[in-house]
């Protein structure tokens, strides 16, 4: 039992070391170009919404690396093989240091054109230093979840379930459930340009109990989290007695939004 613990200690300790060079090898060679984390709203923002003028960026951010390398759609190695996925994002890691080129990127094509041109790493870094380069973007993620500081989920002051039903029924409305958060570009968005204007608010309030939560502080309520997409904003709508009827991730334009509000109004008896 002893050799076991002491066995899995070196190991823990032997992956935290790999993680906390490669990000000092990041920050020394790598962060004069690729910039530090930035809130994936807002990186869509600045290519989606601001033709890259919000945050000017000339190369991917780390956070946007790490998801390439992990996560994307052409992600490197077999997620179901850790060791051997290690080898090839080493092996990815060389080439593109000190070979790199456009038309290999496993960056979103549709964001390179605002990238310059990377030019070859001009120091040496040795194997053991592109494996711990390596752990760090395989650990990025779940290092920089475990600092952040825990967000507590509770149920809003402004209502409660039993009391939305109780009004549902009682006005004989259905119920609009919102789930957004402030940061969101698209929420504010779609607020300002369709929640907003006059019409959708008069169909809204003709027909619905209206209720926004922010996913960032308030838990979604009628057990909605299973149908929830991660997707800010997203609309739930549901009966007067709670039953679902339908759920709309994504931002809406006025036109479409007032289809769906048609489609889901209650029934007249």
């Amino acid at each position: 039992m002893k050799k076991l613990l002491m066995v899995s200690a070196i190991t823990t300790i032997t992956l935290f070391g790999g993680f906390k060079e490669g990000k000092e090898l990041f920050d020394k060679y790598c962060s004069s170009c690729h910039s530090g984390y930035v809130p994936a709203d807002k990186i869509k923002e600045n290519f989606f919404e601001k033709d890259n003028k919000l945050l000017n960026l000339g190369a991917p951010t780390v956070n946007m690396l790490a998801y390439a390398i992990m996560d994307g759609p052409k992600k490197v190695g077999d997620p179901n093989d850790e060791d051997m996925r290690q080898a090839e994002i080493e092996e990815y890691l060389k080439e593109m240091l000190y070979h790199p080129s456009r038309d290999d990127s496993i960056c979103e094509h549709t964001i390179m054109k605002y990238y310059k041109q990377k030019k070859p790493l001009s120091v040496k870094l040795s194997d053991d230093q592109i494996a711990d380069l390596a752990e760090f973007f395989m650990n990025y993620k779940k290092e920089r979840l475990k600092h952040s500081k825990p967000i507590v989920k509770h149920l809003s002051k402004n209502y409660d379930e039993k009391q939305l039903l109780k009004d549902a029924q009682k006005s004989g409305k259905n119920i609009i459930i919102e789930v957004s958060s402030p940061e969101c570009f698209y929420c504010n968005k779609m607020k300002r340009e369709v929640i907003n204007t006059s019409d959708i608010k008069n169909m809204v309030s003709s027909n619905y109990i209206f209720t926004e939560i922010n996913v960032d502080k308030e838990k979604i309520p009628f057990k909605l989290t299973k149908e929830y997409k991660h997707i800010t904003p997203s609309f739930f709508f549901l009966d007067k007695k709670g039953k679902l009827l339908g759920s709309y991730p994504g931002s809406w334009n006025k036109s479409d939004f007032m289809m769906i509000l048609n489609e889901h109004k209650p029934k007249k008896d």
